[in-house]
């Protein structure tokens, strides 16, 4: 049995959608889409790899990310959604640590560190990101919420998503990346143009 919606429930919907719609929209973002795709594809000639990762919602996010951009792009990636390697590192150092310490293990120089986080305040990334300076690995965030909580300054390239809902700012962070990765494949394939 369908319903109808109500005139408020209607409205919901129209302005949940056009915050999506406003977040792709955003200009700024287009030319660090294209930076973006200029990194990986210097690190991939370089013979480095690409780290995705990311806590929550945000890990999944990595984890698809690293499978397409591998699988349809030819990009080499890696991500740390991987139970018992979460949950190990977790245990033995912490769930502040797990990703920087994954990091230490699987980190090469001259890979690129995709480091994704919906507020920008977990210390699990930041700490990450702090190693992936430490080690000068190329380092490129992926945040949202409030701009004086994140941690921009870190990265060499920062997305941020002027949100502050988790679903808008996720959803974001995911169409942005995966933007990358059809503008790879499309290069590739058939010589998209900027």
């Amino acid at each position: 049995m369908q319903t109808d919606p109500d005139l408020a429930g209607v409205q919901w919907l129209t302005a949940y959608v056009e915050l999506y719609r406003t977040a792709f929209a955003d200009g700024w973002v287009q030319p660090q889409i294209f930076e973006l795709q200029d990194r990986i594809v210097e690190t991939q000639v370089r013979g480095g790899k690409v780290t995705f990762a990311g806590n929550g919602g945000s890990v999944a996010i990595a984890s698809h990310c690293a499978v397409d951009f591998s699988k349809t792009a030819g990009i080499r990636c890696i991500n740390f959604n991987v139970e018992n390697l979460i949950t190990c590192l977790a245990k033995d150092y912490g769930c502040e640590c797990w990703v920087e310490k994954a990091l230490r293990l699987y980190a090469d120089d001259g890979d690129l560190v995709i480091l994704i986080s919906s507020r920008g305040r977990s210390s699990n990334i930041l700490r990450a990101a702090e190693y992936a300076r430490s080690r000068q690995l190329p380092l490129v965030l992926l945040t949202g919420f409030d701009a004086d909580t994140s941690p921009r300054a870190l990265g060499d390239l920062c997305f941020w998503s002027d949100r502050s809902a988790y679903n808008v700012v996720e959803i974001t962070h995911h169409v942005w990346l995966l933007a990358v990765c059809e503008l790879i494949v499309s290069t590739a394939e058939y010589a998209a143009v900027r």
